[in-house]
């Protein structure tokens, strides 16, 4: 049976809404033990909630306030709940899932990985563990060609911070607010997010700066350019009052993605890597959300043309379909543990049941053209209709974004920029977004909202009439969201 996924930030705005979808397209699902089950069920429905509700502690989340949507099936770009109704994922869950539900593919690899080598251990050599290594090393850029594997986007944040203070001898690092790089300590004390708050004093070395946002500059910007060189000129203190010789990396995600979805501006991350070299600094380049695809590249920086010390990845690997990530290792760095020892490791480094549907992605992508397919929708069909909707709806301040990974920023006026919800709201103060959220699933769509924000980032494999019958969806929300500015 399908996990109850929830959103990376809980929020009024992403309550459940049951939509009005017919029932008649998820006829049935597949249950724990292998049986078929005809939809809807109410029973089972129950025995998921109890089930949940009694014994599941979920993440993010204060747990008497949450009532987790029971998901019976899933196919392709969508899911179904025990009622039969049907949702668009424009969220591919927590931006995960590139391939798709049930992708015939992905869990073919999983079943026959199983059937021939369930698990070894990482310090054996395996078939599937290395093939996927050698496929990601080939669309990595430049010399990264080795792979450290890890069970996921956090701990592979906090492997690559551990080999740039090994190979620097520094302890330092300096991450953007506006960002996320996961819950456990390194990772949360990187994170530049409300998340970090409560999870203080975590680890102490790590400074913060402010990175390009166009749109609400901090550097008073008024071209993309100006946004460029004068975050530039700001990371660049920040490094100076810092202490060059103190900090071992610099880490960003590539397009920053839960806190905006933040296409750098022309030059920024060129810069970024001229600094780090100028400074002796690591680059590590954080693609758990943005790599495998989801901007139309193997790899985001692939698209900016730039070349990191070190990237770390997760999430469209495998599509998640299980626990998977790693850092992707350049020359300069892996040759430093050629004969000193790497204090690091992990039971499930590169386990094969995770790497099997990590190879079959790479073939799928390859076979189906997914990158191409992406850049092609992506220009063609979302970026066009958003830029619609930016027309069409006053509550719309700016839309931004690559391939299939946008945000469309709400607010009240447009010509003060003030969000539709302040920032880090919850309860009242968060209710508009809410019921944007809420009209968007009762018309059969999950959608992806964060703040005064709405993300679009359906799996990589949906149909084109799917993706607009999504986008029309969307555009009946934001009536919702005009309705608020009355």
């Amino acid at each position: 049976m399908t996990d109850t996924l929830v959103p990376e930030v809980q929020t009024e705005a992403q309550s459940t809404q049951a939509p009005s979808t017919d029932a008649a397209t998820a006829a049935s699902y597949v249950g724990p033990r292998g049986t078929r089950h005809p939809l809807p069920d109410a029973a089972a429905e129950a025995q998921v909630r109890a089930d949940d509700r009694t014994h599941v502690f979920h993440s993010w989340s204060a747990q008497a306030l949450i009532d987790p949507l029971p998901v019976a099936a899933g196919e392709g770009a969508t899911f179904w709940d025990y009622q039969g109704n049907a949702y668009l994922d424009f969220s591919s869950q927590l931006v995960n899932l590139n391939l798709g539900h049930q992708h015939p593919d992905l869990v073919a690899a999983i079943q026959q990985q199983a059937g021939r080598l369930a698990t070894i251990q990482p310090s054996m050599a395996s078939d599937v563990r290395g093939e996927l290594a050698r496929r990601i090393a080939e669309v990595a850029p430049g010399d990264l060609d080795k792979v450290f594997f890890t069970n996921g986007g956090a701990d592979a944040n906090e492997y690559a911070v551990r080999m740039a203070r090994a190979v620097t001898g520094r302890r330092k690092v300096l991450s953007m607010y506006r960002s996320y790089h996961g819950g456990t300590a390194t990772a949360i004390s990187l994170t530049g997010d409300p998340r970090r708050w409560a999870n203080e004093p975590s680890d102490g070395s790590v400074a913060h700066f402010f990175g390009p946002y166009a749109y609400r500059s901090a550097f008073n910007a008024e071209t993309p350019e100006q946004e460029a060189e004068r975050a530039l000129a700001h990371l660049e203190q920040v490094i100076t009052l810092e202490g060059a010789s103190t900090i071992a990396a610099i880490i960003l995600e590539t397009v920053v993605g839960t806190n905006g979805v933040l296409v750098p501006p022309p030059g920024y991350l060129e810069g970024v890597r001229a600094l780090a070299d100028k400074y002796g600094i690591v680059y590590i380049a954080d693609e758990v959300m943005v790599g495998f695809g989801r901007v139309g590249e193997w790899f985001a920086v692939n698209h900016f043309g730039v070349t990191p010390d070190l990237i770390t990845f997760a999430k469209g690997v495998n599509s998640g379909y299980a626990p998977l990530g790693g850092v992707v290792i350049s020359e300069r760095i892996a040759s430093h543990f050629d004969t000193v020892a790497f204090m690091g490791g992990l039971t499930y480094s590169g386990h094969p049941l995770a790497c099997a549907p990590g190879v079959a992605t790479f073939e799928v992508f390859e076979r189906d053209g997914i990158l191409e397919r992406v850049r092609d929708l992506g220009s063609r069909v979302v970026g066009p209709r958003l830029a619609e909707f930016a027309e069409k709806h006053p509550s719309v301040g700016e839309v931004r974004g690559l391939g299939l990974f946008w945000a469309i920023e709400l607010v009240r006026d447009r010509e003060t920029r003030e969000p539709l919800v302040p920032f880090n709201a919850s309860g009242a103060d968060a209710a508009p977004m809410g019921r944007v959220a809420a009209a968007c699933k009762q018309a059969g769509l999950w959608p992806f909202v964060h703040f005064n924000r709405m993300h679009v980032a359906p799996p990589l494999v949906i149909g084109e009439a799917d993706l607009v019958r999504g986008l029309d969806i969307i555009d009946a929300a934001l009536d919702v969201a005009d309705a608020e500015l009355a």
